[in-house]
């Protein structure tokens, strides 16, 4: 779809990746309906709904707001962080991050799935992750609530494949904001992990929505990996020593209570 027929309404996009998606769509000539949790100013082509999407009632404002704009793509960019040794994620943790990660997402789509269909034509593209198809010691938490998403998008996608709306996924590998913990990035650069700018993404982003192409990693070797981890997930298990020991330094041998 060109961009400058499209009205896109992007979740998390007050945050670090979310603002420079938004950058780059407006400069693209594209209408932006964003998504944020706390109030936003509104500009000629970006118009602003607050709502929490771990909530009825923000789902609800965010597909009136939604429905009544006329949105035809749909980028699920929010989400949360999740780095960390299995023994030191709490409950609270691991149901936020899938919740925001994986849940969220899902019923955002089922809500607006109706309005979409009427659309001539409707994207819906979720922002999932290189760790989404590569498992890394320290990211258990994370890398299942993105492999849930990709099998959700794939599924998705074939199973709309009839339709007026396409579903598409962007898969960034490490990307440079204040998503990041302080202790994900010291393990990043102790395990020597490649990283993006957020504008670099945003800029795939619109690639993505223009080619209308089913999926879009960025970042080498992390395409190859991706293609190696699906074909043969055991050969590469040897291929992550350094990101072990990374994760068992910076680790307390001390358990959560939950």
């Amino acid at each position: 779809m060109k961009l400058s027929e499209t009205r896109v309404l992007i979740t998390g996009a007050s945050g670090g990746i979310g603002q420079a998606m938004v950058s780059a769509l407006r400069q693209a000539g594209a209408q932006v309906l964003g998504v944020s949790r706390h109030a936003q100013q509104d500009a000629p082509d970006l118009r602003w709904v607050q709502a929490d999407l771990g909530t009825a009632a923000g789902m609800e404002r965010i597909v009136r707001a939604a429905s009544s704009w006329g949105a035809n793509v749909v980028v699920h960019a929010a989400g949360l962080p999740g780095f960390g040794a299995l023994s030191q994620l709490t409950p609270v943790q691991m149901q936020s991050v899938l919740m925001a990660n994986l849940l969220a997402p899902m019923q955002l789509t089922q809500a607006l799935l109706p309005q979409l269909l009427r659309q001539p034509k409707a994207q819906i593209v979720f922002v999932g992750s290189a760790l989404g198809r590569i498992g890394l010691p320290g990211f258990s938490l994370y890398t299942a609530s993105k492999a849930g998403l990709h099998g959700f998008a794939e599924a998705l996608r074939r199973e709309l494949a009839d339709s007026p709306v396409q579903v598409q996924l962007l898969a960034p590998r490490s990307t440079r904001t204040a998503f990041n913990t302080t202790e994900a990035e010291a393990y990043n650069r102790a395990t020597g992990t490649a990283s993006d700018s957020a504008e670099r993404v945003a800029q795939a982003l619109l690639q993505l929505i223009e080619s209308e192409a089913a999926e879009r990693y960025i970042g080498w070797p992390e395409r190859l990996g991706v293609r190696l981890n699906g074909a043969f997930p055991p050969l590469l298990d040897g291929s992550f020593k350094k990101h072990r020991r990374q994760l068992a330094a910076s680790t307390p041998t001390e358990g959560v209570t939950p």
